[in-house]
């Protein structure tokens, strides 16, 4: 009996794709033991089923229609490069039809995003895609290294979070998309997930107001297979992996720390996790913010005046501090708002490992 219960030991481990290579990696998804062997020669089992998964997931979601206008959010980093690299790909293998192009925000951070957009810059070369950079300074006349020098290096990600959002926005309007695609993986759900619940955040686990405020996003998150490190690394793809130097002490990171911890525990806890948040039910008693727009810059705000410009305001006017928390915002009169803009809550942008919903 044991030496036939050895062999069958055995055999479980091969990739139950090609069921020839011994498997190295578990999928937390279904605990199938897949994804090739050991040696970086034969991870072809790897590439194929995180390929063939986001293009299930395009397929039945209908996410994109021929002739559509497609930006990708890029920054240089690991989740967008290789989300660039693969709709690529399987734009050129499918026929989607799909016009793609590259979309950068520069927000001003000397040593490390001027770094991380020369790997941009070859990135448009390698897939032969458009590239559009929008910049900080040109949107709002700050860099990110002159608001730290005002501010410090407490709540400097509020404000990039809030401009790197609109700043995406403003640019996926200068190339007139239909859609824009980010580089989101599961791991920053989850993080998203827990830290709207941190923070009381419940308009965000509103489908509805999802769908209103993303009109012209597309999450692209490949959700059920968080391999972006492994995919990237094998691949070889030409990416920048330096971290901000504004986000060590960033809200975001103890939720990141927290998730990991869990994780090693219970291999499953970031889809358990993605599914509460997909699953939360509001009371109809609660009384949700309602879809309006800036009437200082015409951006998309449940205020009189979005978030972006509250900020700038403080920031022009030397008191950047006022502008950030629940109870500090200015109205049209430039008078204490005493009322929270909900759907710009205090945010961190992606390079803090953050996705805003």
């Amino acid at each position: 009996m044991e030496a036939d219960s050895k062999p069958k030991k055995s055999g479980a481990r091969l990739c139950c794709v090609c069921n020839q290579n011994r498997a190295a990696l578990k999928r937390p998804k279904t605990l199938e033991q897949v994804l090739s062997s050991t040696s970086p020669s034969v991870w072809e089992c790897f590439y194929a089923v995180f390929e063939e998964e986001i293009h299930q997931v395009i397929l039945e979601n209908q996410l994109f229609k021929p002739g559509e206008r497609i930006a990708i959010g890029a920054s240089g980093g690991k989740d967008s490069t290789v989300l660039a690299y693969v709709l690529s790909e399987l734009n050129r293998r499918h026929n989607y039809g799909l016009d793609l192009f590259l979309l950068s925000v520069d927000e001003g951070i000397t040593g490390y995003r001027d770094d991380s957009l020369e790997t941009v810059k070859r990135n448009e070369l390698q897939y032969g895609l458009p590239l559009k950079i929008v910049s900080y300074k040109d949107l709002y006349g700050w860099t990110m290294d002159e608001i730290v020098k005002m501010i410090g290096l407490k709540n400097n990600c509020t404000f990039c979070g809030v401009f790197r959002r609109q700043a995406l926005d403003r640019g996926a309007a200068l190339l007139k998309v239909d859609k824009v695609a980010t580089g989101h993986n599961a791991d920053d759900i989850a993080e998203t997930v827990l830290l709207n619940i941190l923070r009381g955040d419940i308009a965000s686990f509103n489908s509805e107001f999802i769908n209103i405020r993303f009109s012209l996003w597309l999450m692209l998150g490949c959700q059920n297979l968080n391999k972006f490190s492994t995919y990237a690394y094998f691949k070889k793809l030409d990416y920048f992996s330096t971290e901000c130097i504004y986000s060590p002490n960033a809200y975001r990171g103890f939720a990141r720390e927290f998730i990991k911890d869990l994780e090693r525990i219970r291999p499953r806890a970031i889809l358990d996790i993605i599914k509460s948040g997909e699953d939360f039910r509001i009371s109809t008693a609660t009384k949700m913010p309602e879809q309006g727009t800036c009437e200082r810059c015409g951006y998309i705000s449940s205020q009189k005046w979005c978030k972006a410009c509250v900020l700038l305001e403080r920031l022009n006017r030397g008191l950047p501090k006022l502008g950030i928390g629940r109870n500090q915002g200015l109205n049209s009169d430039g008078k204490k708002d005493g009322k929270r803009d909900s759907r710009t809550p205090s945010t961190e942008s992606k390079q803090c490992g953050s996705l805003e919903f």
